[in-house]
């Protein structure tokens, strides 16, 4: 990198004249109404239904055999049973390693593989659901969900109307019927879990819980569900007719396990909703949500992309809220089909979590994104448990997929139990620290958390002669799936750009935290650690040394360290510029035959990072009208017919849909290499846009507008108060600011300085 030096003086005069502009409000960006999920009649299938949920509760409104139905869940509904397997001599690394090197790899497949699609359980299970006889109602005629009110609206022809939420902050959901013709009253139907004869391999009767027993009183109805190991939950639902032609009604769900601290009954939730009533839940639930979509807006001039974000932060507002559990691969929509979920609807973390929560940092919704790192803090006495045993190392590592409570689940192993996934979760502590500037959470959080990653990998890692450190055996996610070859000698490009990420921001927040000795000591062990190989043939990033991508490929785990890590990016230079550049051409050379929902989005993320604008726009495009259900969901393959895949299948989960919201986000702002950048990575075309309060790192809330193409405003708040690197919006342009920055080049780019105080604003306008 080359060295930073002051600009020659620049008559500042020409450029700017401070306190010419003055502060005035930004409007909010309303997305209503034209980003609503609007349709002539409800979904006939669960996962094209409207979506509703507060990050514990979930509520999915469709049709079933001429019902309307409200499938209703709650985040932690689990069957917690060990998973087989898992235990005893064999289960460490090093038997693993020995396996591998002797070519015996169907032993390690059917101990520690083989249970995951065998047995039912462990697994996320569904709550129940509420049904109404409404087929005497007539025809629909409008099914809507109002996103700015999160609320799901079904009109009649007759004149019939039902709204329906689950509370923003509260554990209920409310549902209300006007200009009803005759009585109408909800219907509690519990899945199937009890046991039956000839039951399929997907049955949740596998689970082989005994039926739910239900409690009818004068119109509540209270069902009490045993599952697994003493597990118990109960759904509870009340309602009334406070006039003619109305029903009113609230549900609730309670979770609780033997020993485990006591929660708020569903009956008591229920009636303490009541208490409150309809009206007055639903103004608090809308205040929540004003609230929320007034953090952050977008207008773009594809309206296909500008709406697809809505609904994705729409989504992450319902699936994720501080106190709840993450978000899993279903978020709080577990399938309502009375089927075991796919992949058990659990905690994925080669990929899934992750991309789950990319959109919170820069899409400032810090708050909600912390469910992420409060569970992962949790879990981690666990975590720790887990790599005593299987990795025999100090520190911390994560399984690659988990319970709820974070014990391993297994399933091709190479990724289930990677040596490094703890590492890519940790990145969440270090974004929420550079996004926030919270030092608290830095010292009592984040560097706790990544440092003790590091000494994993100082355990793990070993060093023969005076050779660079290397990882026993080496994974990439998920190249060559469950095969003996998915494990490589030497250290992969996913595993090396993890672990040089662990090194490198430990020593960046040992430094910030005064702890200099410490921040050496990482340096000093990263430099032990190999840099990134590149393809002799391409120039391109490898798999692993010497080891190219071959083929179409729907997880680009080997480009980890261009996105999300950032290690690898075109503002460090030509050369990493042109690694960049070639690898995503050997991406594109080899095709998207294989690639599911999130590749398309994950690649738009990757794109923009490139600052290829046009191109991370159409695999966003690709994402929105490809991949996803009539109500926005992610479906993984591609529904539309147009080859854009050989994945056609249908299976819903989230990862894709929160990649797509952050890479919108990655082309209108970019931060992480220190210096705040606006529109990196927009279209030619792309002439009147803007954004308000995106979030950039340093505590930074960034709001701008360009017309005709060219930037004409910008606003700037400081929450924690620091240095500003703002990259010249205008282009040398004259503006006006409210604050005279300082000028700066970095590697011929033009920088503006501005040292800002806590709650400090400036704006910039083009002259």
């Amino acid at each position: 990198m080359k060295k930073r030096t002051i600009s020659p003086f620049i008559i500042l005069t020409a450029l700017m004249l401070p306190a010419q502009c003055t502060f005035r409000e930004l409007p909010a960006y309303d997305p209503l109404p034209g980003h609503d999920l609007v349709f002539s009649s409800p979904a006939t299938v669960w996962d094209e239904g409207i979506p509703l949920g507060n990050g514990l509760l979930g509520a999915m409104v469709w049709e079933k055999e001429g019902r309307l139905r409200v499938a209703v869940d709650r985040s932690d509904l689990w069957d917690l049973r060990p998973m087989k397997g898992l235990e005893g001599p064999e289960f460490r690394f090093g038997w693993i390693v020995q396996q591998v090197l002797d070519s015996n790899y169907r032993k390690v497949q059917e101990r520690f593989d083989a249970p995951y699609d065998r047995e039912p359980g462990p697994t996320k299970i569904p709550g129940g659901a509420l049904e109404f006889e409404t087929s005497g109602l007539g025809k629909v005629k409008e099914v809507r969900l109002h996103l700015r009110a999160a609320l799901c609206e079904v009109v009649w022809e007759s004149g019939v109307r039902m709204q329906c939420f689950v509370h923003a902050t509260w554990p209920a959901g409310w549902f209300r019927f006007e200009n009803l013709p005759d009585t109408l009253a909800p219907i509690l139907v519990m899945p199937g879990f009890h046991e039956a004869e000839g039951m399929p391999g997907s049955s949740l009767q596998r689970l082989g819980y005994p039926p739910a027993e239900l409690i009818h009183t004068f119109r509540p109805v209270t069902a009490t569900q045993e599952g697994w190991g003493g597990f118990v939950y109960q759904v509870h639902v009340a309602w009334e007719q406070p006039d003619e032609g109305t029903l009113e009604g609230v549900w609730s769900i309670d979770a609780s396990l033997p020993g485990s601290q006591k929660k708020p009954d569903a009956a008591g939730l229920v009636v303490a909703a009541r208490e409150r009533g309809f009206e007055t839940d639903l103004k608090t639930h809308r205040r929540w949500w004003r609230e929320y979509w007034d953090r952050s807006s977008v207008v773009l001039p594809d309206k296909v992309l500008e709406r697809q974000w809505y609904l994705e932060q729409y989504k992450f507002g319902s699936a994720s809220r501080r106190g709840a559990p993450p978000i899993p691969l279903m978020g709080v929509w577990t399938a309502d089909n009375n089927e075991l979920p796919p992949w058990k609807g659990d905690y994925h973390h080669d990929l899934n979590t992750q991309m789950c929560y990319w959109p919170c940092y820069s899409g400032n919704h810090p708050e909600e994104g912390q469910a992420f790192t409060d569970w992962l803090w949790e879990v981690k006495e666990t975590a720790e448990r887990y790599t005593r045993t299987y990795f025999r190392t100090g520190g911390l590592n994560m399984p690659g997929v988990t319970t709820l409570q974070g014990e391993p689940m297994g399933g091709w192993i190479q990724y289930s139990l990677s040596p490094t996934i703890g590492a890519w979760l940790a990145q969440h502590f270090y974004l929420h620290w550079r996004y926030s500037m919270d030092t608290v959470f830095l010292r009592e959080r984040a560097y706790p958390y990544i440092t003790a990653v590091a000494r994993h990998f100082d355990g793990l890692s070993v060093k023969e002669g005076g050779n660079f450190r290397r990882l026993p055996l080496s994974s990439s996610p998920e190249i060559h799936d469950n095969s003996i070859h998915a494990w490589f000698r030497q250290t992969t490009g996913f595993d090396l750009a993890l672990i040089r990420w662990t090194y490198e921001k430990s020593a960046e927040m040992a430094e910030v935290l005064g702890k200099r000795e410490e921040a050496m000591k990482y340096r000093t062990t990263l430099s032990e650690w190999p840099g990134f190989a590149v393809l002799a043939e391409d120039g391109g990033l490898p798999v692993a040394p010497r080891e190219p991508l071959r083929q179409s490929h729907r997880h680009f785990s080997h480009l980890l360290g261009i996105h999300p890590l950032g290690l690898i990016d075109p503002d460090h230079g030509e050369e990493e510029k042109k690694i960049v550049e070639a690898s995503l051409k050997r991406l594109d050379s080899l095709g998207s035959d294989t690639w599911n929902g999130y590749s398309y989005s994950w690649l738009g993320c990757l794109q923009a990072r490139a600052g290829n604008g046009e191109k991370a726009a159409e695999a966003l495009r690709i994402f929105a009208e490809c991949f996803c259900l009539p109500n926005s969901f992610h479906a993984n393959g591609d529904l539309s017919g147009t080859g854009k895949s050989l994945n056609t299948g249908r299976v819903f989960t989230l990862e894709g849909n929160m990649a797509f919201a952050a890479g919108i986000q990655e082309m209108l702002i970019r931060s992480h290499t220190g210096t705040v950048e606006l529109f990196p990575a927009v279209p030619g075309d792309w002439n009147d846009l803007s954004f308000k309060q995106l979030r950039a790192e340093g505590a930074f809330l960034v709001s701008a507008g360009k017309k005709e193409g060219t930037v004409q405003w910008v606003e700037v708040e400081s929450e924690r108060g620091g240095e500003l690197n703002l990259l010249d919006p205008f282009n040398q342009a004259g503006f006006t600011s409210t604050k005279e920055p300082h000028w700066m080049t970095v590697n011929g780019k033009r920088i503006l300085r501005f040292p800002m105080k806590a709650g400090e604003k400036v704006r910039l306008e083009k002259r």
